[in-house]
Parts: structure tokens; C-alpha cells; sequence
């Protein structure tokens, strides 16, 4: 019997079924499972001719899946490579063990995902826009427009080498980003640079004026200035990591925090 290899065709529907789907019919029962379903259906039809082996083989894929979507993509490029395999018929590949895999790995992949994509690009990319769209007197789109173009963009080339490099390396890729202690570097970098980046915004965006002035002999002391003068920006760093403080210390609802800063 002939080697079965799955196609660029097949790896292409699946890298757009997970793009555009990884969230299909979301649920907190579910998650991503449906998601996960859609990318590797391709996979299966190539890979198995009869309707009874295609089901035998999505049913593998029905447990609960969870992950961080855009580096998550890497699990589904392993999973396909597995697939492939226990498909040649490699004894050593069958459905509990291809499930122990994936399971293993949405953990890790989340973390070093949330911190670098959610965490880090996207807080970076949307202070640009919102620079933009202050700039122009709020009457521009372009920075929103920009915003949607970058991350999305980052994201689909993310979701493309997720899948095609996770079939190409299967499990070694991420067994040498954890050998390397890519990881923990990733995740280290990411939060750094993620509160240097929000250190300059809370800089830029915030704005406390105290009003406040008084006599000194023949000169009149306005105590924002003399504030500024020794530590720009004291009083919004301040607030922000007093709001930082009762969001982690305290618990206390962001959006409540969020009305009472705007109010």
C-alpha cells in the first residue's frame, strides 16, 4: 500500500478552517473543540477513504480543546503529522495517545500565546492606534483601520507556520523550544516589555491636573508644576498602580474602575 501524505492543498483548507473558525460554536463546555474539528476534517477525508474511518478518526477529536488560538495553531499541525502517521499505520500512534499529546501541549501554547500575542502585540498596536485616531482629532479611522490590518495580519502568519511547521517538526518543535527554555525567555521578555510599553501610555494617556496654586512671598506656585519638575508624570503613574493594586490585591471590578476614572 502506498504511503499516504497529506497535501499542501489539505494543510491549506485546514490552516483556513482553524484562521476563520477556531472559535466555532464557542461554548464553556466545549471551548475550541468544534474549531479544532473543522481543521483536521480535510485532513481526515485525505487521509481515510471510507466514511466509517473518517468518523472512527474525527471522534478522537471531539474531547475538550483549549488553547490560545493563533500559537495553539501548532498543535493542529501536529496533530496532522500524528494523524498522518497512525493513517501509514504506526502502531505506536492511536487515538489515546495523540489526545495525551495535544492535551499536554494547550497549556504551554496558551501561555507563551496570552503573553505574547494578547499581551504584549496587542496592547503595543493599540496604543499606536489610538495615538493615530488622538492625533487626527478623532475624526480619522486610519488608526483602527491599521489595528485591525496588523494584528489580523500577525495573526494568519502566526496561524499559517502553526500549521504547516507543527506537521513539518510534529512534537520536536515544541520539545526544542522547551529545550532551549524558549518558553520561560518568551513569557519573561513579553511581561518586561509589556510593562515598559504600558509605562509609556499610562504616561501619555493619563492626564491628573491638580489646580492647584498658592502664594510664596511675590510668586505664585502652581503645585503641578512643581510636581512635574522633580517627577514627570508622578501623579499618573501613581493612579495606575493604584488601580493596578486594587485589580490584583483587591479584586475589584475593571469596568467599575474603568466609569469612576471617567467620571
Amino acid at each position: 500500500m502506498a504511503e499516504k501524505k497529506l497535501s499542501k492543498k489539505a494543510l491549506n483548507k485546514s490552516f483556513r478552517n482553524w484562521a476563520y473558525g477556531n472559535l466555532t460554536c464557542f461554548s464553556q463546555e466545549h471551548m475550541q473543540t468544534f474549531g479544532y474539528l473543522c481543521a483536521m476534517l480535510p485532513l481526515v477525508e485525505e487521509l481515510y477513504d471510507t466514511k466509517e474511518e473518517q468518523k472512527e478518526a474525527m471522534n478522537t477529536y471531539t474531547a475538550f480543546f483549549n488553547t490560545e488560538p493563533q500559537v495553539g495553531s501548532i498543535i493542529v499541525g501536529i496533530t496532522a503529522g500524528l494523524e498522518e502517521a497512525k493513517a501509514n499505520g504506526n502502531e505506536d500512534i492511536d487515538a489515546e495517545a495523540i489526545n495525551g499529546i495535544r492535551a499536554g501541549l494547550m497549556g504551554p501554547l496558551a501561555g507563551i500565546g496570552d503573553t505574547l500575542y494578547h499581551g504584549t502585540l496587542r496592547p503595543i498596536f493599540a496604543g499606536i492606534a489610538v495615538s493615530l485616531v488622538a492625533a487626527s482629532g478623532y475624526t480619522s479611522p486610519l488608526g483602527s483601520i491599521l489595528f485591525f490590518l496588523i494584528m489580523g495580519g500577525i495573526g494568519q502568519l502566526i496561524n499559517w507556520f502553526g500549521i504547516f511547521k507543527g506537521y513539518e517538526k510534529g512534537v520536536e518543535l515544541v520539545a526544542n523550544i522547551e529545550e532551549a527554555g524558549l518558553i520561560d525567555k518568551i513569557r519573561d521578555y513579553a511581561s518586561v516589555l509589556g510593562c515598559i510599553i504600558m509605562g509609556g501610555f499610562s504616561a501619555v494617556f493619563v492626564t491628573i491636573n491638580l489646580g492647584i496654586e498658592y502664594n510664596a512671598g511675590e510668586s505664585v506656585v502652581n503645585l503641578q508644576n512643581t510636581l512635574d519638575s522633580m517627577i514627570p508624570h508622578l501623579l499618573p503613574m501613581t493612579y495606575t498602580l493604584f488601580l493596578y493594586y486594587l485589580i490584583t490585591k483587591k479584586k475589584a471590578n475593571p469596568i467599575v474602575l474603568m466609569v469612576i476614572t471617567m467620571v
